[in-house]
This record gives C-alpha cells, sequence and structure tokens, in this order.
C-alpha cells in the first residue's frame, strides 16, 4: 500500500509534466523504436529489438510508479504550515549541538529533494527528528556516524 507525499503545487507539477511527456511522446519514440528494430530481420537473434522492449519495459515501470505517486501525492500549500513547529514546507534553522555549525534546511517531500538547494525530505532521518519540533527543542537524528543533535533555532517559510 502507498502512502500519501506531500508536494508544493511546482514539485506536483513537475511529475504530471514527467508523466505525461512519457505517456504521449515517450510511448509514441519507443513504439517507432520498437518497430525500426523489427523491421531488421530475425527477432531471435536481434539484439536492438530486445534493447528497445527492455527499454520499453522500464519506461512503462516509470510511468506505473509516476502514476502511484500522483494518486497518492496531496498538495500542501504555505498558507497551510504552522510555523509554531517543525512542519512539511516549513523552513528550520538548526544548530549542530556538537561542533555549533548552523544550516537552514527547508523540508519537501523525497522527490523535490535537494541538499544544494538545501530542501531536504521529511522521510530523511535529518526531516523526520525535525518534525514536530518547536523552537529551542533539540532533535536527537541516528545517523551512521552515531546520534546527532541539532537545536532547533527559528522556523519560516522561505
Amino acid at each position: 500500500m502507498s502512502s500519501v507525499s506531500y508536494y508544493t503545487e511546482e514539485g506536483l507539477q513537475k511529475l504530471k509534466d514527467e508523466l505525461q511527456e512519457l505517456k504521449t511522446k515517450g510511448r509514441a519514440d519507443m513504439a517507432r523504436q520498437i518497430a525500426e528494430a523489427r523491421d531488421k530481420g530475425d527477432l531471435s537473434e536481434n539484439a536492438e529489438y530486445d534493447a528497445a522492449k527492455d527499454a520499453q519495459g522500464l519506461m512503462e515501470m516509470r510511468i506505473s510508479e509516476l502514476e502511484k505517486l500522483v494518486g497518492n501525492a496531496r498538495i500542501k500549500k504555505q498558507e497551510d504550515v504552522d510555523l509554531s513547529k517543525v512542519s512539511i514546507l516549513s523552513t528550520v534553522k538548526i544548530k549542530n549541538v556538537k561542533n555549533g555549525m548552523t544550516v537552514k534546511y527547508t523540508l519537501v517531500s523525497e522527490k523535490e529533494a535537494d541538499l544544494k538547494a538545501g530542501k531536504i525530505s521529511y522521510e530523511s532521518p535529518i526531516g523526520r527528528g525535525l518534525l514536530n519540533k518547536k523552537v529551542g527543542e533539540v532533535a536527537e537524528v541516528k545517523a551512521p556516524a552515531g546520534v546527532m543533535e541539532f537545536e532547533v533555532l527559528e522556523i519560516t517559510l522561505d
């Protein structure tokens, strides 16, 4: 059973656009490639045909995955974000208790996560640890290097 995922409007639109592209242009291109490979002769010894059929299978798997994601997606609007605690779409400034380093992250869905842009998944270890924490609280995060502690300094919408 798939679980509900929360997306920004832009993030969900990207998924829908990719799904539409694969269903229309992607399937048409794949059918053309298979037809071209089929025209090259005996199918039992046609590596190009086998490769095209494998690619088709992978594309159909991606379409199925995207359909599930879109079907279970919910849009979270910024005006619905409760800034009294860390939640999906909130931007949180945290301080590593051990070394004093501060960073800012926006909690987003796994598909929208981009560490370079300061967006982490609310399903990641740090994201899960921060959810529902209030300013001043310390989140304990289990990481491969051991337990890390982060103090929540501020919660905003960016």
